[in-house]
């Protein structure tokens, strides 16, 4: 079955929805590097950062105006323009990582030194978890093929009870990259007929100048039998089979960018994403409340997340929105949440999870817990899981295709 004929993309909750995505993933759109990659940076890419900021600012809408005639039915110019708004953001995240400014804590810190570390633990270097096609996230990104996912190393939040808890909190977990090898892990993952590249952690945000630098390369890449070697001991799966062909558009690689992310991002970054990313995977954890700096220890969550998430439906981004039901935690930050986004984003389709487990920090069998998240080591109860769903019907959020469908509970509103 075609990734377009899947039947998730006739029912209500996505009709009419995430059109630029499907369209990419199916390569009847080019994806967003194809497109920054033909507007010229009009700037030396040796100027001073603030004048790159400029530049970038004005050629962003230049972008947005030939990605709206291109999806209207003009054709993608044939020829990569040097410098263009895509080297143009590749440096900027290059300049960033000096002074990093990825998320934010907005640390300041010169990580292409390394002699000071920010709230990630991390310098320069990248380090990949495993990468592979990924067939337990929701259909419209797995569908047939997988989400092409790249797990990377450590994060720039510390929720207690991640469930990724191995590399989330262990910076030196998997093998280091460069933006090459990152590049090949895409290439590899699209051409085994993944219908996207997931970018996820841990997470993506603190890694932002070797993904951009990757994504960068996309488009002319030809992976070497040293480049696919150089990969491969990240790989968690084997295909064989790669067809150049699945992924084209007008000659060209062609791979939708997906960011699955927990948003904790800086302003700076997210103007960096809007031209490299064709879909956004969210997350929406915390209420209001104290429990982001209780449970995560990340301060000024609920303001941070909900301005990005504005700017996705101010910019017209195809973008779902992902809610985890933590027991003891649907007053505080469940219906919160919820409210929110009926409020703000109505017709965004949700999906409320009900996978949560005692993890990590909230594991009684796990060495590393501790007795102050005792209330976090049990699963929701069933009265949780449907007070949630329940929910969000009443504020007609389109969730059910979502949330149901990955469901471990069979529980329904």
């Amino acid at each position: 079955m075609r990734f377009d004929d899947l039947p998730v993309w006739r029912e209500a909750d996505f009709r009419g929805r995430l059109d630029w995505y499907r369209a990419v993933s199916t390569n009847r759109l080019p994806a967003k590097y194809l497109i920054a990659a033909r507007v010229p940076a009009r700037c030396a890419l040796e100027a001073p950062e603030a004048d790159l900021w400029h530049a970038f600012d004005a050629r962003t809408d230049e972008f947005l105006c030939l990605r709206d005639a291109i999806r209207g039915g003009a054709a993608l110019p044939c020829e990569r323009v040097r410098p263009s708004l895509l080297d143009l953001a590749a440096e900027l995240a290059r300049r960033m990582l000096t002074h990093c400014n990825f998320c934010r804590w907005e640390c300041g810190v010169d990580r292409s030194v390394g002699a000071k570390l920010g709230a990630c633990k991390l310098a320069a270097e990248t380090r990949v978890s495993t990468y592979f096609h990924h067939r337990g996230e929701e259909l419209i990104y797995r569908g047939r093929g997988g989400s092409g996912t790249i797990f990377f190393t450590s994060c720039n939040m510390r929720c207690a009870f991640c469930q990724n808890g191995d590399i989330s909190t262990d910076r030196l977990n998997g093998e280091a990259i460069t933006a090459r090898t990152l590049a090949t892990m895409a290439w590899q993952l699209r051409t085994e007929g993944c219908h996207n590249v997931n970018w996820v952690g841990g997470d993506p945000a603190i890694h932002l100048h070797t993904i951009v630098a990757a994504i960068a390369m996309l488009e002319d890449l030809r992976p070497s039998g040293a480049d696919l070697a150089s990969a491969l001991p990240s790989k968690a799966d084997w295909f064989n089979d790669q067809a150049a062909a699945h992924a084209r558009y007008a000659g060209c690689f062609n791979a939708p960018q997906l960011w699955n992310s927990n948003f904790y991002l800086s302003d700076e970054a997210m103007k960096l994403l809007r031209v490299l990313i064709d879909v956004w995977l969210p997350d929406h954890k915390f209420g209001p409340g104290r429990c982001a700096i209780e449970l995560a220890r990340t301060p000024r969550y609920w303001e941070t997340v909900n301005a990005h998430l504005l700017k996705l439906r101010d910019w017209g981004e195809d973008f779902t929105i992902r809610h985890l039901v933590m027991p003891g935690h649907v007053d505080c930050c469940t219906l919160p949440v919820l409210d929110w986004i009926a409020a703000h984003l109505p017709g965004t389709p949700v999906n409320i999870m009900d996978q949560y487990h005692p993890d990590n920090y909230c594991d009684p069998g796990n060495v590393k817990y501790q007795e102050r998240y005792a209330p976090l080591a049990r699963r929701p109860s069933p009265r949780e899981i449907r007070s949630a769903f329940r929910h969000a019907r009443e504020l007609g959020l389109p969730f059910e295709s979502l949330s149901y469908e990955r469901n471990t509970t069979g529980l329904r509103a």
